[in-house]
């Protein structure tokens, strides 16, 4: 049994389920018979948290999440995100109070029920002041129709001025070991604040569970085909890395997706993490990470292995970066 952790207005397990990848992102996702098996598989291991988007799949993965909620709504702490525009053309960042007041609404009547625990603005929109669209989900919190705000991938400095418009129950960012950037002002600023931090990604988008052999046998609507670590440039050194962080697992008789979880939730005992899978077995692998004893020393030795300096790449391409509000090291 995981020791639970606030998020929100809610004590959870500290290991949440990403429910992307089931309809967007990584491919090939899953049969929509097999992703709501495997929904209900994680509630009855004993997972609480769940973090779905309109982003995902423009909507169909809030649609196999509702599936579940329609029998199991008081099993679930019920994360979603708005601030992607997917209307009348090209995707587009989009916070004005109009937009997130609609996209609530959307996600409300797709998920099949009439209050959201945790809604997060999913990337900062530099064209509106962020306390205007805090001050927005802070209406409705007050109209009930939502439990706690979130911010994903942006600053310190964004997130001070979010809560001084409206308390901010989390924040979510790219984190693991081979993605720091949390580390330079964020992690500080949630502990300041009194904000959970909430790492997507935990698992290096799949590398440092060994899920990517070959990145370039993906298929191509893939994300990853598009980011740096996994290109032919710099994917070479990185492999190498995650041989030896596999090694490092297996004489500790863990593995790679259970060490790299466990260095996270060491890291400090209010942070969550939301792998996500299309496995149940890595399903239950994830869930595990709770229960194996871990020392120092081998938290010491996983950070001194894969890191910022020794990852090869940028975690995103050119074309993305411009989206992300979260400090660099570059």
């Amino acid at each position: 049994m995981q020791a639970e952790r606030r998020l929100g207005n809610q004590l959870v397990p500290p290991v949440g389920l990403g429910c992307m990848c089931l309809s967007h992102g990584y491919f090939p996702v899953p049969d929509p018979a097999e992703g709501l098996k495997l929904l209900h598989a994680a509630l009855d291991m004993g997972y609480r948290h769940f973090d779905t988007a309109r982003l995902y799949g423009m909507g169909k993965n809030e649609e196999l999440v509702a599936n579940v909620l329609r029998d199991r709504r008081d099993d679930v702490f019920l994360a979603s995100k708005c601030g992607f525009n997917m209307e009348g053309g090209p995707r587009r960042i989009d916070c004005r109070p109009d937009t997130i007041k609609r996209a609530v609404d959307t996600s409300l009547r797709t998920l099949g029920v009439d209050h959201i625990d945790l809604y997060y603005l999913h990337r900062r929109d530099f064209d509106v002041p962020i306390e205007e669209s805090v001050g927005t989900l802070g209406d409705l919190i007050a109209a009930g129709k939502i439990g706690g705000i979130g911010l994903s991938e942006m600053s310190a400095e964004t997130l001070r001025k979010a809560a001084k418009e409206h308390p901010i129950a989390a924040m979510q960012s790219e984190y693991s070991l081979w993605t720091r950037n949390p580390e330079i002002a964020v992690l500080d600023a949630c502990k300041e604040l009194g904000t959970a931090f909430v790492a997507f990604s935990p698992l290096g988008r799949g590398a440092l569970a060994g899920a990517v052999s070959n990145p370039a046998a993906l298929p191509d609507p893939d994300m990853r085909k598009t980011q740096p670590r996994f290109s032919e440039d710099h994917w070479p050194a990185n492999k190498k890395l995650l041989a030896e962080f596999a090694a490092l697992a297996k004489d500790h008789d863990m593995t790679p997706a259970q060490l790299a979880l466990a260095w996270l939730l060491a890291a400090d005992d209010t942070l969550h993490v939301i792998p996500g899978t299309g496995s149940i077995a890595h399903l239950q692998e994830n869930w595990q990470t709770g229960g194996k004893p871990i020392t120092d020393d081998l938290l010491k030795a996983a950070d001194a292995l894969i890191n910022q300096q020794s990852v090869s790449g940028h975690r995103y391409p050119v074309s993305t970066r411009p989206e992300i509000d979260t400090e660099d090291f570059e």
